[in-house]
């Protein structure tokens, strides 16, 4: 990473030299000028993170010199550098945009905390606005793996409603991703820099609902000591995504339904009404309109949800997508995990497509997880891929956990290819063991010790001497 580039600029050639000398300490790249001319020129042949700027100086001021680096260079921080007398207008400063100041006489420590405190805050801002790049990328709809005809019928669906602001009720079976669509909606639509948040409601106890959604005022109910912000206030101004809305107790779809119909909410114990703006996503694995017919989800509420759906089809209903998924799992956890598999050899990849995947995206993507741990290779075959009917294996949660799980699972998949060596050279050798052993270059006892371990016996299996 470079070093952050300071700019110090003062009449006094004694201040500059202080503060190279001071800062010289903090490993940053560092220059000086002795006016605002000489100061603007610097800036106009590089790019500066910080300035360190006297208030007071002939021809341009420190505050010519900030408002003209905040039109010309809005990320140069600026901290303002004042002596006795010029408190009060270095204050004035900061609603210019300067960071801070410093007064004259000032010792080194208060010198490096400012710069300090300073650039962290730069390198705070600049990795929040990175991350949200990189969440903004993430779920863009190119990102979003689907080559299948239904799939892209659901992308065309998000592209549709995404810039809208439409209330959106996504269906679909557990594991299909239905929260991945819900984030596709909110980050490519014109709330992309507000909030998104989750709310499971089978998670939420149903007499802590209220005050989860809502907020509540100081002393409405026992334990209440604070005012605390419910989700919908958080929300405000973003997306609120409503995860297994069909759990939701049905005095709970009345005070929602009154938040999507009237656009305010009031606090637990308050008497403030607030005005919101959120956009709401539902998503559920149920038939909400059966549980309409059956008098278990309130109509007014199911109808105001689905303004515009969206049915995620299932996997077994997408074979052709399962290739990529299985490709793009695959680089995740090689990466994570530091392996170098490269590739699906036919025979697994066969394995996957012809699979039924009852629990979906998650199934696949838990089961290649398991198949990169067991595999030592570039290539993953068919014995490593587990499906969870042959085996069902709990993922680890320690490192001690994965360590045990790796040589369960590389045992078991050694184990299936001794069972199936030994099962090919017998058919090759008319199920004699004498001659499989020989034809294979093994010693007649320890051909037949294998065959002991693995319950291959010659009654059953129709060996012979």
């Amino acid at each position: 990473m470079a070093k952050p580039r300071i700019l110090v600029i003062d009449d006094e050639e004694i201040v500059r030299s202080s503060c190279v000398r001071i800062l010289s300490t903090g490993g940053y790249s560092l220059d000086t000028a002795e006016n605002g001319n000489e100061a603007l020129k610097k800036l106009q042949g590089g790019a500066f993170d910080l300035v360190l700027t006297d208030l007071m100086m002939p021809g341009t001021t420190g505050i010519d010199l900030l408002k003209k680096i905040k039109e010309e260079w809005p990320d140069t921080e600026v901290i303002i550098i004042t002596g006795y007398g010029t408190v009060k207008t270095a204050v004035d400063t900061l609603k210019y945009g300067a960071y801070d100041y410093i007064e004259k006489p000032f010792t080194p420590e208060v010198l490096l905390n400012a710069v300090e405190r300073c650039l962290e805050k730069k390198r705070l801002l600049f990795e929040n606005a990175r991350l949200r790049q990189e969440v903004s990328a993430l779920y863009s709809l190119e990102n979003i793996i689907g080559v299948s005809k239904e799939m892209q019928k659901v992308f065309k669906l998000v592209s549709t409603v995404a810039p809208i602001g439409s209330t959106v009720l996504i269906t679909g079976e557990s594991g299909t991703g239905k929260e991945l669509i819900a984030r596709a909606i909110h980050y490519n639509s014109a709330r992309r820099e507000q909030p998104f948040l989750v709310v499971d409601c089978g998670t939420i106890p149903e007499n802590l609902m209220e005050s989860e959604l809502f907020g509540h005022a100081r002393g409405s109910f026992t334990g209440a000591v604070t005012t605390e912000k419910g989700l919908l206030e958080t929300a405000n101004g973003g997306t609120l995504f409503l995860d297994e809305i069909s759990n939701l107790p049905p005095a709970m779809q009345a005070k929602l339904l009154r938040v999507l119909q009237e656009k305010e909410l009031r606090a637990v114990g308050s008497k403030k009404v607030m005005k919101i703006d959120i956009r709401f996503i539902a998503a559920t694995n149920k038939d909400l309109s059966e549980m309409v017919r059956e008098g278990l989800f309130r109509e007014d509420f199911f109808y105001r949800l689905n303004v515009f759906p969206i049915n995620i089809p299932p996997l077994r209903a997408r074979k052709e997508d399962i290739p990529a998924l299985a490709y793009h799992f695959l680089n995740k956890y090689s990466s994570e995990i530091g392996r170098n598999v490269a590739t699906i050899s036919t025979e697994a990849m066969r394995k996957l497509v012809t699979h039924d995947w009852p629990g979906n995206v998650r199934e696949l993507e838990n089961v290649i997880h398991r198949a990169v741990i067991v595999c030592n290779g570039k290539i993953l075959k068919p014995e490593q891929v587990i499906l969870p009917l042959e085996e069902e294996i709990e993922m680890p949660r320690t490192l001690e956990e994965l360590k045990k799980v790796k040589r369960d699972l590389r045992l078991k998949s050694i184990e299936e290819i001794e069972k199936t060596f030994l099962v090919n050279a017998l058919k090759r050798n008319d199920w004699n063991i004498t001659k499989a052993a020989l034809a294979v270059g093994m010693q007649r006892s320890n051909f037949h010790t294998l065959l002991r371990k693995h319950n291959i016996s010659k009654g059953r299996d129709g060996i012979s001497d």
